[in-house]
Parts: C-alpha cells; structure tokens; sequence
C-alpha cells in the first residue's frame, strides 16, 4: 500500500462530510483526456494498454456516482477527429469498444444498479461489429429508468448540431412542422441526448482547458472544472474535488 493511501481516504472523508446530498449534480459529463499521454509516461506499455486502464477508471467512477446518487454520467470516449489516427490504434481501439458493450450485457453491477447505456454520436460511421456490440448493451438495459450512462463515440457537437437541423429541415419540407414552431425545445428535442437534461458539471482532466466539441449546445450553462491529472491515473479524491468545487459556485443563468 502507498504510503500516502491512508491520507487520501482522510481527505475523501473530509471533502465527503461537505458535500450535500441536495445540491449533487445530477447530470455529470466528462471528458477522459490522457490515455495515450499516461501510456507514453509509463513507456514499457502500449498505447492500447493507457485505453484499458482508462476504462478501468471509468468503472470506479461510475461505482462512485452510483454511491454518490449521481444519475447520469456522459462521457466522451472517441470523436470522429479520432478517426484520424494511427490505424493500429483505431482498431484496437474499436475491438476494445467491442468487447466492453458486450460485456455491459451481462455486467452485474450495471444490472443490480439498474443503468441504462446508451451510445450517441454519428454511429453509423463505426464498424458493424462494434454497431452489433452497442446494439446488445442498449437492449439489454433499455427497461432501466433509474440511471443513464451515455458514452459519446464517433461523437462531434457541431455535427450534432447540423444533425439536429437537417432533420428539423426535413420536418418543415414535408409539411409536419411550420418554420415558426422552431425554438430551443425543438432543437433540444432533435440532439442525440433527446429526453435528457444538460450537464450540471463537465469535467476534463489531463490539463486541457477546452471542451473539443463536447456537448456544445448542452453545455450552455454547465458548470466546467478542469484538473492536471491523466485520466487512468483519476482518484476518488480528485473526483471529490470537482464535487466540491460545484458545490461551492453560486449558479447563475446569464451573462
């Protein structure tokens, strides 16, 4: 054990003992920033192997949420700029997406904790086996209600946006809407994340003090912490941080 664990989990407890189960945030989005930087300061591993320990933080996250009553979390895990690339790394990238929205099919904990996964961005430019894959994790917690998790692949907010507008643009040419009927709502309505509220709380780790096309028109009046840490290298205590952080704002809605 790190000699420093023992602090750590006094300092959770003290942070813990301020926040207040009223003013969590219900709705928590996060950017996982520093998988292949954390692959790349470890050097004798692949980059692929900074990926899975990412996804192993993901799940201590979400385990926190859950005992937090946070109930929905969006995470950003591959826009279409990743596409770009090293090919290798994209492929393995995707046989990874694979084989954890399967595993999502019969995960218990998402089970027991009644979490419904979701997957939203342009899916339709991800590979068939990787479609197949989030096909099984959606309908297999599509009954649940309780929580949400969304991940966000193939994902980019403008493109969402020009998504949401060809189809508003399709509605109106074929006569089922009137162009005066457009506001906010009906936008809101048209976005892949349909049905949900916005982010309380957006978080970026890695350093890295900009959304990248995350989440554009949700994130209007979001809440933004950004913290130095890699992702696969996120504690609980630095989570709790960014908790306490909102807690500590006076939220306003305008300039």
């Amino acid at each position: 054990m790190s000699p420093l664990k023992p602090i750590y989990k006094i300092y959770e407890w003290y942070i813990l003992r301020n926040l207040k189960t009223e003013n969590m945030p219900r709705h928590v989005a996060i950017i996982m920033d520093g998988n292949r930087r954390f692959s790349k300061m470890q050097k004798k591993i692949d980059v692929i192997d900074g990926h899975k320990k990412g996804i192993k933080t993901l799940e201590e996250v979400l385990d926190w949420c859950v005992d937090l009553g946070i109930q929905i979390v969006t995470v950003y895990a591959f826009s279409t700029d990743n596409f770009n690339r090293n090919p290798d790394e994209v492929q393995a990238l995707m046989k990874l997406f694979q084989e954890n929205f399967e595993a999502i099919a019969k995960n218990k904990k998402i089970h027991d904790n009644e979490v419904q996964v979701k997957a939203v961005g342009k899916l339709e430019l991800l590979p068939d086996n990787v479609r197949k894959a989030i096909n099984l994790a959606e309908k297999s917690t599509s009954h649940y209600k309780k929580r949400r998790v969304n991940v966000a692949i193939g994902y980019d907010g403008r493109l969402e946006i020009v998504d949401a507008i060809q189809k508003i643009a399709m509605q109106v040419k074929n006569g089922s809407l009137d162009i005066s009927d457009i506001d906010k709502d009906l936008v809101n309505d048209n976005l892949y994340t349909a049905g949900l509220e916005d982010p309380n709380l957006i978080i970026r780790t890695s350093g890295e003090e900009r959304l990248s096309g995350f989440l554009l028109w949700q994130s209007s009046y979001s809440e933004l912490y950004f913290c130095d840490i890699l992702w696969p290298q996120l504690r609980k205590v630095d989570f709790l941080r960014a908790l306490r952080s909102y807690h500590q704002r006076e939220r306003r809605f305008g300039i």
